[in-house]
């Protein structure tokens, strides 16, 4: 039986600025396991963006794509795909607007079309972008980018009630079904696996985790977070570059 639960934010928390993890936050998880604590991963991203980090850290249970894609020890648990009408809707909605979409699911992703968005996010990311328009009508979908370089009001406006937009980067909108956040994630890891009694911890940096520290009992900011999160957690430890994850999980007892 597992004494807690720890969820770990990828970028700007348990990565480093150059997208790997520090040797020290290796180790804390590794005596996190070995102290009968429960690492998760809760990311905007999708699992197949983040297979080389689950191995690096031996984790293997995920919250990803804020919590349309849901996998306990290494097996699914959850997903909260897309309707096909309300992808198409989106799509004729974007080229009208002539703004990009990305289309993802678990295993992969594809462009709706290249722009200078598209081509420098990718970048920013390293990784290489598929273009295929018609991407979301042969595959199950759980999660786009909106490219919208500005606050997205426009998509927030026409599908309110029907899908849930967060700023996670300032090229893109995270995009899921309407009322789906981490914490809808962390919910079906809790109570599918049995965990509802157990005590939760989180570890986030920005705007996307603020559903997460809503959810669970201990929210813990990185130095290096967003003024709204560090307002909202109980303690705020070191920035991602400075062994944050290792201090904070000491501050609390749990390695």
């Amino acid at each position: 039986m597992y004494q807690a639960v720890v969820f770990f934010d990828l970028d700007g928390t348990l990565m480093r600025d150059d997208k790997t993890v520090a040797p020290s936050s290796v180790a804390a998880i590794k005596q996190l396991k070995a102290n009968h604590v429960l690492p998760v991963i809760a990311t905007g991203r999708n699992v197949f963006e983040v297979a080389d980090i689950m191995a690096a850290t031996g984790i293997d249970s995920i919250v990803s794509a804020n919590g349309s894609y849901v996998a306990y020890q290494g097996k699914f648990l959850s997903a909260h795909e897309l309707d096909k009408d309300l992808l198409a809707d989106v799509t004729h909605f974007a080229n009208r607007q002539q703004q990009a979409l990305a289309y993802y699911n678990n295993a992969g992703f594809a462009l709706s079309h290249k722009d200078a968005l598209t081509v420098t996010n990718y970048r920013v990311l390293k990784q290489r972008a598929t273009i295929d328009p018609a991407f979301y009508q042969h595959h199950h979908i759980n999660f786009l980018l909106t490219f919208d370089p500005f606050v997205g009001d426009q998509y927030r406006r026409r599908y309110r009630g029907h899908l849930s937009f967060v700023r996670n980067n300032p090229r893109a909108l995270d995009t899921m079904a309407w009322g789906v956040s981490k914490a809808v994630g962390i919910h079906d890891i809790l109570t599918k696996a049995h965990l509802t009694n157990v005590p939760t911890y989180g570890f986030g940096d920005q705007l996307n985790d603020v559903e997460m520290f809503d959810t669970v009992q201990t929210p813990v900011a990185m130095g290096n977070g967003n003024p709204i999160v560090k307002k909202m957690a109980a303690y705020v430890t070191a920035d991602n570059m400075h062994d944050g994850i290792k201090l904070g999980l000491q501050h609390f007892g749990l390695i």
